[in-house]
């Protein structure tokens, strides 16, 4: 395979940085610019978003609650499984310092009207991913759920979201769904 020297000199412009490299051609079937391949191998140095094929999770709701009271509280157990390629560090990073919970990984619930269609809210239940977890390994997440406050049949739908990045779901990432009737 023949392979060559590129050289990449960095160019500051008004707003940014720019990078212009100059050499031979790259081999066939590689990438000349090593984007991709640079932003994967540092993921985990910083704390970042998740690569895009990093959201790929199997979520599982172990003993769902049929009914629930109005308003009530309920912590259930929900198995977590990385189902991508990718490590997932539960704090974004293998460090993650900052005060703020950005690109942590947390399930998270969301209720829905019976017709799984109609959001009644996406703001219930988060909890933080214990630990960093391998492709293929899996975790028991406690969720602190609460019911709507009114009476009725929903869904309670479960995902798991990168703080301030994205939800899973909406990288493409299947969800776990359980109707609960609702009583006062």
């Amino acid at each position: 395979m023949k392979t060559s020297k590129t050289f990449v000199f960095p160019v500051l412009l008004a707003g940014g940085l720019a990078l212009f490299g100059c050499g031979k051609s790259a081999p066939s079937g590689s990438n000349p610019t090593g984007e991709k391949q640079t932003a994967q191998a540092n993921y985990g140095e910083t704390p970042s978003p998740l690569p895009e094929n990093g959201f790929k999770a199997q979520i599982t709701l172990l003993d769902p609650p049929a009914k629930l009271r109005t308003g009530q509280k309920q912590t259930i157990e929900v198995k977590v499984k990385n189902a991508s390629d990718v490590l997932w560090y539960a704090r974004g990073a293998a460090v993650n310092n900052a005060p703020s919970n950005k690109f942590y990984l947390a399930l998270a619930d969301r209720w829905f009207e019976a017709d799984g269609e109609k959001l009644v809210t996406d703001m219930d239940g988060r909890y933080g991913l214990p630990r960093d977890l391998k492709p293929g390994e899996e975790s028991e997440v406690p969720l602190l759920i609460t019911a709507p406050k009114n009476p009725g049949d929903y869904i309670l739908d479960l995902d798991l979201v990168q703080e301030q990045v994205a939800w899973f779901h909406d990288k493409g990432s299947g969800t776990a769904r359980v109707k609960i009737k609702v009583e006062r």
